[in-house]
């Protein structure tokens, strides 16, 4: 699988790649209430490949190229920038991981444009635009440890086995993805998939899932197989890319918010650590 190499040149580039944004609004006081629905219908295909151990390569998490300075096109590092306009295969990964991240950290009137040549002279412009906005002020100023375990979450959140689109509502206790008890959201997608959460500006790279276990056949009918594992003809369980499936999210997670329909944390890394985050993104589906 190629998920990490991508991840982790896209994560790279997204460190130190440009982002060409509006100036941004205030923070709004209060909660988000439609923005994940929206968001999520049209942008929940990340393939495993772009999230594989050769996507990330070791090579790209120099403490060099892992700076977390501004998203902008001045700041990447030449590797980076060669990285996303590379007429390969593994560039068409690097930039489809970039364009997940811009959709998670930014907001939708944020953007990040580049150009790329293939191999046959063709010029294509690029143009990604945010959509969640979980960490916009990384477009001027440094991705700080709340925006690096958001924006992972995220991405963790949006991988797909097949590759295909499917609708997903997102909750958080963080803004902007913390729901209030009566958005119609939590009605329309009443089944709980499960958490997701990690780091990929860690030292040591991480993304972990948990299912809700009543609601694991639900998801894999949906062809939502990332939070539970995709069933192999032989009964074994294969895995997203890097993303660890710790078990039943009753087990690692303190506690499930009802009234919101997401958990409130989860142990960071079950067997290694008892510290917990709340940096977590909750999946739901119909």
């Amino acid at each position: 699988m190629r998920i990490l190499n991508a991840l982790m040149s896209l994560v790279t580039l997204a460190a130190l790649s440009g982002c060409g944004a509006g100036p941004l609004p205030d923070e709004a006081d209060e909660e988000s209430s439609g923005v994940t629905q929206d968001a999520l219908t049209t942008e929940n295909a990340l393939t495993v490949n772009a999230m594989t151990a050769n996507a990330l390569t070791l090579n790209a998490l120099t403490a060099n190229a892992m700076t977390l300075n501004a998203l902008t096109l001045n700041a990447m590092t030449l590797n980076a920038i060669a990285a996303i306009q590379a007429p390969t295969a593994q560039g068409d990964l690097n930039r489809e991981l970039l364009r997940y991240i811009v959709a998670c950290a930014l907001k939708p009137n944020q953007s990040f444009d580049f150009t790329w040549t293939d191999s046959g002279d063709a010029v294509h412009d690029e143009h990604y635009v945010g959509q969640l906005g979980l960490a916009p002020k990384w477009a001027k100023g440094r991705l700080d440890k709340d925006g690096q375990e958001m924006v992972s979450a995220c991405l963790a959140a949006k991988v797909n086995f097949y590759g295909v689109q499917v609708t997903i509502s997102v909750r958080s206790g963080e803004k902007p993805l913390k729901l209030h008890p009566h958005n119609p959201e939590l009605d329309d997608y009443p089944n709980i998939e499960g958490a997701f959460w990690g780091n990929l500006w860690a030292s040591q790279p991480y993304l972990n899932a948990c299912y809700m276990s009543s609601n694991v056949d639900n998801s894999r009918d949906q062809q939502r197989d990332c939070a539970a594992g995709h069933v192999l003809p032989d009964g074994s369980i294969e895995q997203c890319g890097i993303i660890d499936i710790v078990g039943s999210c009753s087990s690692v997670c303190k506690k499930f918010n009802s009234s919101r329909g997401y958990y409130e944390d989860c142990k960071q890394k079950p067997g290694v650590s008892h510290k917990r985050t709340d940096n977590v993104i909750t999946t739901s589906l119909l």
